[in-house]
């Protein structure tokens, strides 16, 4: 799940969360590991390679992503538990994770469930003043947590 709100246009967080993506699609292609994005961005979040593998159509999204609007994690998040919820019960020997890029800046703390699935919080926020939200939103969802610019290298697959 990427945040591509407004707010990440500043301070390059977008920038540096593309690049991480591009390593992600990069590893997933070739370790035939199956996606499913979640663009938080506008008013609502968009689906993106839902279940498929790697492929150039993510990479030609990931090319014309764009930041603008608000922030539609919260309910992104919320999306994304049902759908897990629901793709392990039908397929119950699947491995999940959950990895969510973000600043953090949300103005709305619902409550939020634990994530059923290792979780991980990748924060971008790269104001010279940072909030740490992100880091807020990771101990919610009891997900690992860690700052773009010192992320270790992450496999794709376990």
């Amino acid at each position: 799940m990427v945040d591509a709100s407004a707010s990440t246009r500043r301070h390059g967080a977008l920038a540096k969360a593309k690049g991480l993506l591009a390593e992600i699609l990069a590893a997933a292609r070739k370790q035939r590991v199956r996606l499913v994005m979640l663009e938080a961005a506008g008013s609502q979040a968009q689906w993106l390679g839902h279940g498929r593998l790697a492929s150039a159509a993510l990479r030609n999204w990931l090319d014309g992503l764009g930041a603008g609007g608000g922030t539609p994690l919260l309910p992104a998040l919320q999306e994304a538990a049902a759908w897990q919820a629901r793709r392990q019960g039908l397929h119950p020997a699947e491995n999940h994770r959950l990895w969510v890029i973000t600043d953090g800046r949300i103005r709305e703390w619902p409550a939020l469930a634990p994530s059923a699935c290792p979780a991980l919080v990748i924060d971008i926020e790269s104001a010279p003043v940072r909030i740490g939200r992100a880091r807020q939103l990771a101990q919610t969802l009891g997900a690992q947590y860690h700052h773009i610019d010192t992320l270790p290298a992450l496999p794709v697959a376990q």
